[in-house]
């Protein structure tokens, strides 16, 4: 606790940054993706109002599903286009600017939202939507260089981890709002959906107070004293020769290299198993249940025979536990390592996914049952928090350097939205084929994951990125010698002490 304090107040600045980041970043789309749901019948009816004042005869009710399905996808189709052109702008702009402009986008794409009921217009509704996918796909790969760029080596775990505490938050703020006695009446429904841009707004504000990444300002803009600088306000006065020496380090390899394309980074064989595990990292979280748990969670709850009023706050608890298993997951992290959560964390939950389905098939032979789904479910949602969610996103960052990092969240990225898309069309059909069932397919994923993770995923915790890349290079280069190529340059390089 001590050595925390201690830290927080030498690290004062990148501690403020840490929730400018997250409120207009993950917590922004986990606000967003939760509120949604509360949402869905008053925007169904006003599709149907402005249909029938239009053309004077209510909509079919398969246009009206049609619609609704456009509306709740387009965010992922904006998500996936701005995702992908994070990369180009990343390093064109840096990530402070960047950032700043994609808030405008999420104010402008609220506003268009929040009028469409006075302007009668179910189409703002979805041109809303799709720009705050593009502002969701760009701000997502920026919000996890950003922080991970801004964070001194021994609390890079812990800064990347807020990521999902902020994603959680989201969710759970999102579900209280949308509760009927607060935004998600009839009534109040645009408002929800005006408040998308206060978190845009908050950041708009406050962002400019606070430097640019000092890796992006030393590789990209060859700015020695504006790192120095930039180090200085995040970090304190304190000796940090050690972390700028890796940066030094990381900037000699690029001498000899440049920003990799997308393309250039599938072709590397210097950073193919890099690639496999952001791969099955980011398909883990698409298809590890955790999805399927909130969907299910409404028919448990009924067959337990909870009055409907009450189903919606006990829904809310599942999101509190995992926002709680988040705040767990930021302080353990450092300590136990990135390895151990994920593959002890997919372990656990695949093997309560097995006990799920058992109880789901029993709920009907004993009164008790469903209670004991609910208690699963909460227990799943809250090693999913505690493990994997902050481990993952940990990960994916640590294990490229600057000049991969870009076009890799954008790989992420890709794989994310489309896993969102495909997941989103399909999982329903899964669903009324399997029923409950469904679950051990996602039992397979997270049991085959872990052993990947077992076998092939070395350690990150307190790593610099030339030791990581290092053990990596075990694996891609298993049967070569290793020579000296751009990605092992070793040249002599001077910095000086803050």
């Amino acid at each position: 606790m001590t050595g925390f304090l201690s830290d927080l107040v030498q690290y004062r600045g990148l501690f403020q940054m840490i929730p400018v980041l997250g409120i207009s970043g993950t917590f922004q789309i986990g606000f967003q993706i939760s509120s949604m749901t509360y949402m869905s019948q008053h925007v169904k009816a006003f599709i149907n109002e402005t249909w029938l004042e239009r053309y004077g005869y209510p909509i079919h009710q398969d246009n009206l599903l049609f619609l609704w399905s456009i509306t709740v996808s387009i965010f992922g189709i904006g998500g996936l286009l701005g995702s992908s052109g994070s990369r180009y702008l990343t390093v064109k702009y840096g990530k402070k600017r960047c950032l700043l402009c994609n808030n405008l986008v999420m104010l402008v794409a609220a506003s268009i939202m929040a009028c469409s009921k006075i302007a009668q217009s179910f189409e703002m509704i979805i041109i809303g939507r799709f720009m705050c996918g593009i502002s969701a796909g760009l701000c997502i790969p920026l919000q996890y260089q950003y922080i991970g760029e801004i964070s001194p080596k021994k609390l890079r775990g812990f800064t990347y981890s807020t990521s999902s505490f902020f994603w959680s938050l989201g969710k759970a703020i999102g579900q209280v709002s949308g509760q009927r006695e607060l935004l998600g009446s009839q009534s109040r429904w645009p408002m929800l959906m005006a408040s998308y841009g206060l978190p845009a707004l908050i950041q708009l504000v406050t962002l400019p107070f606070f430097p640019e990444s000092p890796p992006y300002l030393l590789m990209h803009k060859g700015d020695q004293e504006g790192c120095k600088k930039a180090i200085r306000q995040l970090w304190g006065e304190g000796q940090h020769q050690a972390d700028i020496e890796d940066i030094m380090k990381e900037k000699a390899t690029m001498k000899n290299t440049k920003i990799l394309s997308v393309l250039d980074l599938m072709k590397d064989p210097a950073f193919r198993w890099q690639l496999y595990t952001m791969v099955i990292l980011t398909a883990t979280v698409q298809l590890c249940g955790i999805n399927a748990i909130y969907f299910y969670t409404f028919e448990v709850l009924q067959a337990a025979g909870f009055d409907e009023r009450m189903i919606s706050y006990l829904t809310l608890a599942v999101g509190l536990s995992e926002l709680v298993a988040a705040v767990v997951c930021s302080s353990i992290i450092e300590r136990l390592g990135r390895k151990l959560l994920l593959r002890e964390g997919y372990c656990m939950m695949g093997s309560m996914l097995a006990a799920i389905t058992v109880t789901l098939s029993l709920q009907d032979w004993y009164f008790w049952m469903p209670y004991c789904s609910l208690c699963l479910i909460i227990l799943f949602a809250v090693v999913f928090g505690v493990g994997p969610a902050g481990a993952t996103i940990s990960v994916r960052a640590e294990i490229f350097k600057v000049s991969c990092r870009p076009p890799a969240f954008v790989i992420s990225a890709v794989i994310n939205w489309l896993g969102i898309f495909v997941i989103g069309t399909t999982f329903p059909f899964i669903v009324e084929k399997l029923k409950h069932f469904c679950f051990l397919i996602f039992m397979g994923v997270l049991f085959t994951s872990g052993i990947f993770i077992h076998l092939f995923l070395p350690e990150t915790k307190g790593k610099s990125i030339m030791e990581i890349t290092e053990e990596f290079d075990k694996l891609n280069f298993k049967n070569k010698h290793i020579q000296a190529t751009p990605n092992h340059v070793t040249e002599d390089y001077t910095c000086t002490r803050l």
